[in-house]
């Protein structure tokens, strides 16, 4: 009976990430079967965290955030929990040998969340690791499968596809950030003035991480590299739509890409693939 237990479990983070995101269900669900459970898990697990800290409004979100914590570590020590969230994610923490550094650095990020409006540059590296480089990281675990000299080798390129990832959602949800919020992200940046200099520095360096992380796909197990190639793909193309916009623009609208557009992408992704182009 613990196997419909697990199976629950899992059901319920694969739920959370395909109602949560679109984009990141749709590209996990073409990695190999093998490893699509565990990445739901770890996503779910992310996705629960950050909604507490974004959106439970009105609630202690300190308090939340601090049991979630400690639910978590008790979670993974005891290998059960009663939340199905926590359950599925021990699972694929102790399965796959998770670091909890890796764990403590995310919940460092969320707690900086819950009281920081804008940050430094030390501040802004700090975050951008533990919100979004340590999530690559862990699912870095999974499509390895043990194998530490791989993991190694494309460790630094798994922190820069995060921080791309990461750092587009910022300039895309960067009036809601700033208007609902009140975080500012990007280091010295003055949204009430946001200039298109400020917008060309950000995209600069958000195109280095995407450069960066493209020499880390190429080289990722085959099992992982289709669906990790889509989801980069899908990322760059909201990146270079955002890249089209002014910097007005990027305050007035939350920048999207269509579903027909989404739906080429995995196509020509699949070409690339089968013609061995990657």
């Amino acid at each position: 009976m613990m196997q419909l237990y697990h199976q629950v479990c899992r059901q319920c983070s694969k739920t959370t990430t395909e109602k949560y995101s679109t984009s990141f269900s749709s590209a996990i669900k073409l990695l190999h079967p093998d490893l699509r459970t565990p990445v739901f898990n770890i996503y779910g697990f992310v996705r629960f965290a950050d909604e507490i800290v974004d959106t439970f409004h009105g609630y202690d979100k300190a308090g939340l955030l601090i049991q979630f914590k400690n639910e978590t570590y008790a979670a993974i020590q005891r290998g059960i929990s009663l939340n199905p969230i926590l359950h599925s994610f021990q699972l694929t923490v102790n399965a796959y040998n998770i670091p909890p550094d890796l764990i403590e650095a995310f919940f460092r990020s969320m707690e900086m969340d819950l009281k920081k409006v804008d940050y430094d540059t030390a501040g802004y590296r700090e975050y951008i690791y533990g919100s979004a480089e340590v999530v690559g990281l862990m699912c870095l675990y999974v499509f390895c499968e043990g194998d530490a000299e791989n993991y190694n080798k494309l460790k630094p390129y798994a922190q820069s596809l995060g921080a791309a990832f990461q750092k587009v959602n910022f300039l895309r949800d960067a009036n809601a950030d700033f208007e609902q919020l009140n975080r500012t992200y990007f280091p010295g940046v003055d949204f009430k003035n946001f200039t298109a200099h400020d917008k060309q520095k950000i995209e600069e360096d958000i195109a280095a991480d995407f450069s960066h992380a493209y020499k880390g796909i190429v080289q990722l197990p085959a099992k992982a590299r289709f669906g990790v190639y889509v989801a980069y793909k899908y990322y760059l193309s909201l990146f270079k739509k955002i890249q089209k916009s002014n910097a007005a623009n990027i305050l007035q609208q939350r920048i999207r890409i269509p579903d027909y557009r989404k739906l080429y992408i995995v196509a020509k992704a699949g070409l690339r693939v089968q013609l061995n182009l990657l």
